[in-house]
């Protein structure tokens, strides 16, 4: 059963093993924000996400036919996307350019500035954690802590069982947890 929101119709998220029905197009306009996050979360840097945004789709429409539905689409694209956030990062640090980065890309609209504010730099913070974990952790906790999808789905993403799942989940926890403690204490020490 379709959801309603007045007279319009709600795409929804095809099931495991369901053909998928949607144009590139359309998977794009469904996919784009989530496919930019993840690919900053990812590791991609700011300057580089609209052309590894632009390479996901590229691949999902070369591919699209070959999708066989043993994960949802969603988790299809995201493993597309941890493929070319390797290759951006790899090629990062080929380069090893001394750009200046861009304050925050994640801007608030909402709130004072100084809540604007705020948010920006907590959201610089929790992209600092995540280059602090290593790339199976990273991409783990961002399916399963930033994007909500479950350990079986995750584990049929990333190809790996669902007890490495758990356990890269785990030390992902772990370890963001020990990078919050240590940017607490040194936000403390600083206002002594």
């Amino acid at each position: 059963m379709a959801a309603h929101v007045g007279l319009m119709q709600l795409p929804r998220e095809p099931v495991l093993g369901e053909s998928v029905t949607e144009s590139v197009v359309e998977l794009y306009e469904r996919h784009f924000h989530f496919v930019w996050r993840s690919l900053r979360r990812l590791g991609v840097a700011p300057t580089d996400l609209d052309d590894a945004v632009q390479d996901v789709f590229v691949v999902v429409h070369r591919r699209l036919e070959t999708f066989e539905g043993r994960s949802t689409i969603k988790g299809w694209i995201f493993g597309i996307a941890i493929r070319i956030a390797k290759t951006y990062r790899r090629r990062g640090a080929r380069r090893r350019l001394n750009i200046a980065q861009e304050d925050s890309v994640l801007v608030c609209t909402h709130g004072t500035p100084e809540e604007a504010r705020a948010y920006a730099q907590a959201a610089e913070q929790v992209q600092e954690l995540l280059e602090e974990l290593d790339d199976g952790q990273r991409a783990v906790f961002v399916l399963a802590e930033l994007e909500d999808m479950q350990a079986p789905e995750i584990a049929v993403v990333l190809g790996i069982p669902t007890n490495t799942v758990y356990s890269r989940l785990r030390l992902g926890r772990a370890a963001f947890e020990r990078g919050l403690r240590r940017l607490h204490a040194k936000d403390d020490w600083r206002y002594r």
